[in-house]
């Protein structure tokens, strides 16, 4: 769970910078020369960089959550007792502190 939310907090910041980059690139739209042209490519290709990532992190997570589904529904049992004994291992370590 804990790498669930961390991938998905990843994935909601690549957003908010793909997001920003974009803003900020419309406001450096009205700059001339030959430096603000090469931010301007540079921040493009920042963008289209951080866009890629984000989806192939998408897709890793989705890929993910299917494998751990399939092996869950192929062996219930099997994942019921573990995730009881992690639970029985969690709970004495968290009792001893």
């Amino acid at each position: 769970m804990s790498s669930r939310f961390n991938t998905d907090t990843l994935v909601s910041d690549l957003k908010s910078v793909v997001r920003d980059s974009e803003q900020l690139l419309q406001a450096v739209a009205g700059a001339t020369g030959e430096k603000a042209d090469e931010l301007r490519e540079k921040l493009a290709e920042t963008i289209e960089s951080a866009r890629e990532t984000c989806r192939n992190l998408e897709g890793k997570t989705k890929d993910t959550l299917k494998a751990a589904d399939t092996v869950v529904r192929d062996h219930p049992y099997q994942s019921l007792g573990v995730a009881l004994a992690l639970g029985v291992i969690l709970g004495v370590v968290v009792a001893r502190k």
